[in-house]
């Protein structure tokens, strides 16, 4: 397929020579060679003096973290670098080599690391809690702490070292297929009465045009597609399901959602009120979705018809309009923030054209604090990808920002990921309502804004339920075939969706071509955690204004070095009670009360 002419985007891919000057830069295997040299020395100096008796000094284990630290980060670069040269064109064999080689030389660094997170998890209450309060380490504090929440849930060394160094030829490498899989994926649609074969991300965006054959015909060609794949995909699926349920047991984790819980430095019981809180206003998507349904003259709404633009003339946003959307829109909110998303622009860290081979959908990857974050989108020229586009620079900013952290701290859990994100979309929304003034664009756009909440919210709860069940099946049942897990899915759909969306049969397929479920599972419910934060958010910011953006940007700095509780207590937020999420909720409903004057 000819790159050309798919969109406006065409050309505009990143210069990854931040992190090496190619695949066959000398400087790569320098560096692999050099962090497992780095590995054996560390663990030959410091193995078996963490846990001393008397305790080790402040002084000592702060070397211990820095060296350790700066391991990690090696190599985080090559990792880092291989995965986006894989992502960018997937289907270069020499790209899954690098990806393989850097997976494996990591596995094998490891083994020289793994003695000092159990040696550290092994030294007593009162001394570790010494240290971690030591003005020497208050750099790594919280990294320290939180380490040892883990500490009923680590092997043996011997242990440990046999299940990082399976994880290239186990998990990691279904993950790898499943990626390189989707990204060869392509799906027939129908238009003007000839058939077309799209990559899978060119055939989703015909589910977001006004002509409902179109539509239809995109619809029919994905599951299609996914039923041509459905024995690989199932089985993909379900051997990583069944490595989990393994994992879980071994590390003594109760649910298949523990961890991710304990990842997220969040408690059960705060995301199960999250997920019941959504669960409890579906009657506000019936509600949108009935409107729609009058709004496009259609006598019942099918799966294929949610993201149908409620004004057929929705403006197109080429690739430099939506580069002056989104930078004027972080201009508005900080300059600061602004002058980052420049960068990204300017210095071509953004991969945003269509091409053969090219990992779906979008995402931004931290890297290492020594480089800087790359975003990765698939640009089809319309208003929805601006979001997208703002989305993922909001991540790109955060992680920039978090820099200061550290490589060990930059990253945060995952309810605090979609945080900056979230919020950079709500930004931009709103600029974009400033930009017209056609009542029906601006309906469009509302309408548009409510169905990516919804995607946001509800949907990820949707996806965290189906999780859920398809987890404990597979604990239950054994192996599940393709029908069961369709079964799971759409019964995962039809509390949202209720009687005002007819779930077609094909639509059962469709949990297939989502990575969450492959590569970070019980991902999804952070998604909803970060849009209805944002909400509570942007409100304070709409009341306090310019004293906001301080405190923000010092939250955003702070990435991972600060458990999420205290960070959003200095918000003077609790997500702790259900008033919380309903109140974000609230917002939600507020624009559907616009979306129904304006109808």
């Amino acid at each position: 397929m000819n790159n050309n002419k798919r969109s406006s985007a065409h050309g505009i891919a990143w210069d990854l020579s931040a992190l090496y000057r190619g695949i066959d830069d000398p400087q790569i295997q320098a560096d692999l060679d050099t962090s497992l040299e780095r590995a054996r020395a560390f663990e030959q100096k410091y193995k078996g003096s963490i846990h001393t008796e008397p305790a080790i000094s402040a002084a000592t284990l702060c070397e211990v973290v820095q060296e350790f630290e700066s391991i990690e980060e090696l190599m985080g670069k090559t990792g880092s670098y291989a995965s986006l040269v894989h992502a960018a064109k997937s289907d270069v064999a020499e790209h899954g080599a690098l990806v393989q080689r850097a997976s494996e030389r990591g596995a094998e660094v490891n083994q020289h690391l793994i003695f000092f997170e159990l040696e550290w998890l092994s030294v007593p209450d009162d001394a570790a809690e010494k240290l971690i309060r030591s003005p020497e380490l208050a750099r790594y504090g919280h990294f320290l702490e939180k380490q040892r929440v883990y500490r009923e849930h680590k092997l043996t060394e011997a242990e440990e070292k046999i299940l990082n160094v399976r994880n290239t030829t186990g998990p990691g490498a279904f993950q790898r297929l499943f990626s390189e899989t989707n990204s060869r994926l392509t799906m027939q649609v129908v238009e003007n009465g000839e058939s077309r074969e799209v990559s899978l991300q060119e055939g989703l965006a015909y589910l977001y045009r006004p002509e409902r054959e179109l539509r239809e015909t995109a619809a029919t060609g994905l599951t299609n597609t996914l039923k041509k794949n459905e024995h690989l995909l199932t089985f993909i699926f379900n051997t990583l399901v069944q490595d989990k349920k393994t994992s879980d047991g071994l590390r003594n984790y109760d649910g298949p959602a523990d961890s991710r819980h304990l990842a997220n430095e969040i408690d059960a019981g705060t995301v199960n009120l999250l997920i019941e809180s959504c669960e409890s206003r579906h009657d506000l998507v019936h509600r949108y979705y009935r409107l729609k349904a009058k709004m496009l003259g259609i006598d019942g709404l099918k799966d294929y018809d949610r993201y149908a633009p409620v004004f057929e003339k929705q403006p197109n946003c080429e690739w430099d309009r939506c580069k002056e959307v989104v930078s004027a829109s972080y201009h508005s909110f900080s300059s600061e923030l602004g002058n980052i998303v420049d960068r990204f622009f300017n210095e071509n860290w953004i991969d945003a054209e269509l091409r053969d081979g090219k990992r779906g959908g979008a995402f931004s990857a931290s890297t290492v604090p020594g480089a800087h974050p790359y975003n990765l989108l698939n640009y089809t020229d319309n208003i929805r990808d601006v979001m997208t586009c703002a989305h993922e620079l909001g991540h790109g900013v955060h992680q920039y920002l978090a820099r200061e952290a550290g490589y060990l701290q930059q990253g945060t859990p995952l309810t605090m990921a979609e945080t900056a994100s979230t919020f950079g979309e709500m930004v931009t929304f709103y600029r974009l309502l400033e930009e017209f003034d056609d009542p029906a664009v601006i309906r469009g756009l509302i309408c548009s804004k409510i169905e990516n909440a919804f995607a946001t919210v509800f949907r990820q709860i949707v996806l965290t339920r189906f999780e859920q069940k398809a987890h404990h099946a597979r604990r239950e049942e054994g192996e599940l075939p393709t029908a069961r897990i369709n079964e799971l899915w759409m019964a995962a759909n039809q509390p949202m969706h209720g009687d005002t969306v007819e779930l077609t049969e094909g639509y059962g397929y469709w949990w297939m071509y989502i990575p969450h479920f492959i590569h970070t599972p019980f991902y999804c419910y952070a998604y909803s955690f970060g849009e209805l934060l944002v909400f509570a958010l942007y409100k304070k910011y709409k009341e306090e204004g310019g004293p906001f953006v301080p405190k923000y940007l010092d939250m955003l700095r702070a990435g991972g070095s600060e458990s999420p509780k205290n960070l959003l207590a200095k918000m003077d937020i609790d997500v702790a009670t259900a008033d919380f999420w309903l109140g974000g909720l609230k917002v939600l409903e507020q624009l559907v009360e616009r979306a129904e004057q304006l109808a």
